[in-house]
């Protein structure tokens, strides 16, 4: 049995005032913190106000039916134990209160080691459901920080609901632009919820013509259509007791919508070619990056399922919107895909995190995961650098594209008859007199071979060299 914890708070009802008191005594004894009531109204006051853990509850108030301040109790103060006590004890009466959650029923007159053991045990209880909801709760976090990185204010805010949405039936609809997250959303939401032991079943809606979309949502039986040679489960029969996702419903067409907005309503469906009405045991997660109230109003989306579907709504912001969150998420991906092709890179340069943050980010968070997946691949060193991101976020060019946009414009003369050699020997001349002698960077601006430039230089020597030697003979 638990040692009882002295900040443990027990509430006692009770219109005797002997009782009231007596109970006091006993309870302080073994240190607990005790409160009184002598009706229904003052109780409600102490639990509007206080911690309580646990409540006994006299059958008989003078504003007030045990019962039913059982159940008031039970519906606004769900984790509070209640123990009923009454002189008038039935069992029709006792059944009623379990029914409604008391965790015991106590005849009067009771003996003080009697209500002292079944308080005792109802504590154990309430002890033991007070840590599998913290470590649910602990849990529940570790699941979303793991599935959804960042703690920006519209991240946080996002978690709050989805924590809160988690444990719900009801339908979510989930907004944001393609690359933002919604299928990881979805998956968080499923597996925070009472269905998280049933599958999640996905199905694109922008992927599947409308022929096949119903039969992938319905199912169908054999002989339905040309080439149905058996029975065939759909989406909704996979997912039973789980959570279909729905993901770019805005996509889907005017019939389908049609079909799904009947399953919302009534909760039955069925298949193609079947007359068997079939129970829709799924909660229901849509997702779409289309403005849906524009397409309500412009007729390609039904008004009745937009409001069907927008029970909770959801809305993921775009990454430009969180650029604080950019590098947390880099190096998030980076540890991810570093042991996933097992590279010794560590972290980034300051250079190639600015480039990251200044970038507008069209494709989302999908399109950070994929840079920095290729970041790791191609990196040499142990941190990533802005050579290895693509062009037009780091904003790196080739030696050719610096040095053809560093050159100046030269304007190069020659007179008549000037042959062909003198003119290149010139152009050559004046190019490595601009990448200051650096042969390889002017045959890449020349686009010709560096040993070309080579030959050349040896060869204009060669006749510098022969004509010194003619003079030095005449002389």
């Amino acid at each position: 049995m638990l040692k009882p914890n002295p900040e443990t708070t027990l509430l006692i009802i009770d219109d005797e005032k002997t009782i009231r008191e007596s109970l006091q005594r006993t309870l302080r004894q073994e240190e607990y913190q005790v409160r009184l009531a002598e009706n229904g109204a003052q109780a409600l006051r102490f639990l509007q106000n206080e911690r309580i853990d646990l409540a006994v509850v006299d059958m008989v108030l003078p504003d007030w039916n045990g019962v039913e301040l059982l159940k008031k109790i039970k519906s606004e103060w769900p984790e509070v134990e209640v123990v009923l006590v009454t002189a008038y004890g039935t069992i029709e009466a006792a059944v009623e209160a379990m029914k409604y959650g008391a965790y015991d029923f106590l005849p009067k007159p009771f003996k003080q080691a009697q209500i002292l053991h079944t308080i005792k045990k109802a504590l154990e209880k309430f002890e033991l459901e007070r840590e599998n909801r913290l470590l649910k709760e602990q849990l529940s976090e570790q699941t979303l920080n793991r599935k959804l990185v960042g703690s920006s204010p519209a991240m946080l805010q996002l978690k709050k609901m989805i924590q809160q949405v988690a444990p719900s039936s009801a339908t979510v609809f989930i907004q944001g632009e393609s690359g933002t997250g919604k299928e990881i959303v979805a998956e968080t939401i499923h597996y925070l919820s009472a269905r998280a032991g049933r599958p999640i079943v996905k199905v694109n809606c922008a992927a599947l013509p409308e022929t096949l979309l119903e039969a992938e949502l319905f199912g169908y039986e054999k002989g339905a259509f040309t080439g149905a040679f058996s029975r065939k489960e759909g989406r909704f029969d996979i997912a039973r007791g789980g959570t279909l996702f729905l993901d770019e419903i805005g996509d889907m067409s005017l019939a389908t919508q049609v079909k799904l907005l009947r399953v919302l309503q009534d909760g039955t469906y069925e298949r193609l070619g079947g007359t068997e009405t079939l129970i829709a045991d799924v909660r229901i997660i849509a997702a779409t990056h289309h403005n849906l109230e524009l397409d309500v109003k412009e007729r390609r989306f039904r008004e009745d399922l937009y409001y069907r579907i927008n029970v909770i709504a959801l809305k993921i912001p775009p990454l430009r919107e969180r650029i604080d969150e950019i590098p947390v998420l880099a190096n998030h991906f980076l540890k991810i895909y570093a042991t996933k092709n097992s590279k010794r890179v560590s972290g980034f340069t300051e250079a190639a995190v600015n480039c990251l943050t200044g970038f507008d980010w069209p494709g989302n968070v999908r399109q950070l995961e994929n840079v920095v997946e290729r970041a790791v691949v191609l990196a040499e060193t142990d941190v990533i650098t802005p050579a290895v991101l693509p062009k037009e976020i780091s904003g790196v060019k080739s030696h050719i594209e610096i040095e053809s946009q560093r050159a100046p414009v030269m304007a190069l003369t020659f007179p008549v008859g000037t042959s062909m050699d003198d003119i290149e020997n010139r152009v050559i001349h004046s190019i490595l007199e601009f990448t200051q002698g650096n042969k390889q960077r002017a045959a890449q601006l020349l686009n010709i071979a560096s040993k070309t430039i080579h030959r050349r230089l040896v060869a204009e020597n060669n006749g510098e060299l022969i004509e010194a030697e003619v003079e030095n003979t005449s002389n």
